[in-house]
């Protein structure tokens, strides 16, 4: 089958799966105004609110992405049983996304960050959020949803998606991962610092540069390919983890997997593109990565095809989800 047939199959094929979503999930409240005058109460700007607009963030912008590409997300999460979460889940409702996997708690806060707009410009952003670790009651709720989801639906792949606020604990993963060994299901990690360690025997590991540093608690920057290698190399034998794939922003993308007699690593440089804004770039590259995972890609693929997605989210302003029919036609045309 030629290039282009292949990858059409392929894309086709991301409708059949069942993708399990597991991580912080959060509202991203924007506040858009227009500034014409300097408080007199301190040297600040006055802006006037003209529009405001919830969208779905963190975790829940991969059950987007696994969406645009047509996929079926299962997205697990814990939010508060505040005004905040009644919007989340409006807003799940309204992309169509299953709620199935949210688990409400008042003994957390619906996490939502603020972002204020004066003149087209970010001027400040609030965050409004719980850090902790879930409580034993929300954990042992949470594993008995995703046990319910894992019995009644064939889940094709499993994904961490990590922001550091308290949903994903060493315990979930472990308990998680365990589930997953035994009924042979991929697990793809999008890693934070605070369980950066944690993720013993995942699939594929995707940390960017600076995860990588803080993860290894490295005294110096990742420059140069070798040293990512060498870091790399490190992650894949103390996490017993087939992929690491590294992201390292404009230069591309570094897979890294144990070879016939050494590591192998593949190097996808970056494609030159207008950047706009890469604010939600590892959210589509994990999407991405999940999808060709569970559909037994090579690594090379798997690589290629998510470094072309990051890139091209990247070209759009504010979080938005990748578009399946344009990153189709540069797969075909790219690789």
């Amino acid at each position: 089958m030629h290039q282009e047939g292949k990858y059409k199959k392929l894309f086709n094929d991301f409708s059949k799966l069942n993708v399990l979503i597991i991580g912080d999930v959060m509202v991203d409240s924007y506040l858009w105004g227009k500034v014409e005058r300097i408080s007199p109460e301190a040297p600040i700007p006055i802006v006037a609110l003209r529009k405001r607009e919830n969208r779905m963030g963190g975790a829940a912008n991969v059950a987007m992405n696994i969406r645009s590409l047509g996929a079926n997300p299962i997205l697990c999460s814990v939010i508060g049983t505040d005004e905040k979460g009644d919007q989340f889940l409006e807003l799940l409702r309204k992309e169509k996304i299953t709620g199935d996997g949210i688990v409400r708690s008042n003994k957390r806060i619906t996490t939502t960050k603020f972002r204020i707009f004066g003149n087209s410009f970010q001027m400040l952003r609030v965050d409004e959020e719980i850090e902790n670790d879930l409580v034993q009651g929300d954990f042992l709720t949470l594993i008995r949803v995703i046990d319910q989801i894992l019995a009644q639906v064939k889940v094709d792949c499993i994904v961490f998606q990590d922001y550091d606020k308290g949903v994903i604990t060493q315990k979930l993963i472990s308990e998680v991962v365990k589930r997953a060994l035994a009924a042979k299901i991929p697990v793809a990690v999008d890693p934070k610092k605070k369980n950066f360690m944690a993720y013993r025997q995942v699939t594929l590991f995707k940390p960017n540069l600076k995860e990588m540093r803080e993860g290894l608690n490295l005294d110096y920057d990742l420059y140069d390919e070798q040293s990512v290698i060498s870091a790399a190399q490190q992650v894949r034998e103390k996490l017993d983890c087939t992929y690491v794939l590294t992201t390292m922003s404009d230069k591309g993308v570094l897979m890294s997997l144990a070879g016939d007699t050494k590591q192998e690593n593949i190097f996808i440089p970056a494609h030159m593109r207008m950047i706009s804004d890469v604010s939600g770039a590892g959210d589509t590259v994990i999407s991405v990565a999940s999808l060709c995972l569970a559909l037994k890609c090579s690594p090379k693929e798997i690589a290629g095809i998510s470094n072309l997605a990051g890139g091209l989210v990247c070209e759009e302003v504010g979080v938005v989800p990748i578009n399946k029919e344009k990153l189709l036609m540069e797969v075909t045309d790219l690789l």
